[in-house]
C-alpha cells in the first residue's frame, strides 16, 4: 500500500482532491465557463460537486495562484506600443499586429548583446566575458529644484502634474520627478525637466505641446560671401 503524498497547507481539511481543485480554478479564469457549466464537465467525468464548492473555491485560491505566478513572472514596462506586421496563412498574406512590451523588448536586447552576441572589437569576445556590473547601486536622481521657474511640481504615479484644477499629462518616465513651470507667455506655460524643456500647455486646454527638440542637431545658418 502506497503512503498518502502530504498535501499542501492551503488545501488541508478539503473534501475533494488537490487535483480537482486546481483543475476546477484553472478552467474558469482561463475559459469562458460558468460555475454551472463545470459541474456538469466534472459529473461528465464522475465527480459530483456544487456550483457554490466551485465558486468558493476561486474566491480563495485565485489571489493565491497569482502570488505564486508572480514569483515566476517577468516584470513587465508601463510603455506598450502596438507593432504590425504581416504574416503568410495558406498562401495569402494577413496583417497581424500585437502588443509589444517596450521594457521587455529593451531588456531582451541587452541580454543578447552581453551574453549571444561576439564583438569584433573585443576579439570576437562577448561584454560579459570582460565587464562585470557595477556594484554600486543606482540611488536615482537627487530631488530637483527650478529656482528660475515660478514653481515645481511633482509627477504623479499616472505621469500627470496637477497644475490648479487641471491634469497635464506627461509620462509616467517622470514618475516621482520634479519638473519646473514658468509662464512664458500670457497663460501659456513651458514645463521643464533638469535642463530640457518639454513643451508648453495653455490655461484653458491643458494639453501639452512638444518644443523643440532639444537632442536635435543645431546648424548655424551660413553666413553671407
Amino acid at each position: 500500500m502506497t503512503k498518502r503524498q502530504d498535501r499542501d497547507s492551503n488545501y488541508a481539511k478539503r473534501r475533494f482532491d488537490t487535483e480537482i481543485i486546481v483543475l476546477c480554478v484553472r478552467w474558469y479564469v482561463t475559459y469562458r465557463l460558468s460555475y454551472r457549466d463545470l459541474v456538469a464537465m466534472l459529473a461528465e467525468r464522475g465527480v459530483i460537486i456544487s456550483h457554490t464548492t466551485i465558486m468558493r473555491w476561486v474566491i480563495r485560491y485565485v489571489p493565491e495562484f497569482e502570488k505564486r505566478w508572480n514569483r515566476f513572472a517577468r516584470a513587465i514596462g508601463s510603455s506598450w506600443r502596438v507593432d504590425e506586421t504581416y504574416i503568410s496563412i495558406k498562401g495569402q498574406w494577413h496583417y497581424l499586429y500585437r502588443a509589444v512590451d517596450m521594457q521587455a523588448k529593451f531588456d531582451d536586447f541587452i541580454d543578447c548583446y552581453n551574453h549571444e552576441r561576439p564583438h569584433q572589437a573585443l576579439g570576437m569576445k562577448y561584454p560579459a566575458e570582460l565587464y562585470r556590473p557595477s556594484p554600486r547601486p543606482y540611488r536615482g536622481l537627487s530631488e530637483l529644484h527650478y529656482p528660475f521657474h515660478d514653481r515645481a511640481i511633482t509627477v504623479t504615479q499616472c505621469g500627470r502634474i496637477c497644475f490648479g484644477r487641471r491634469k497635464i499629462n506627461l509620462s509616467t518616465v517622470f514618475a516621482g520627478q520634479n519638473v519646473g513651470v514658468k509662464e512664458v507667455s500670457d497663460r501659456i506655460w513651458l514645463v521643464s525637466f533638469v535642463d530640457y524643456d518639454l513643451g508648453f500647455f495653455d490655461h484653458e486646454t491643458g494639453r501639452l505641446g512638444t518644443a523643440a527638440n532639444p537632442f536635435a542637431t543645431k546648424v548655424l545658418p551660413m553666413s553671407p560671401v
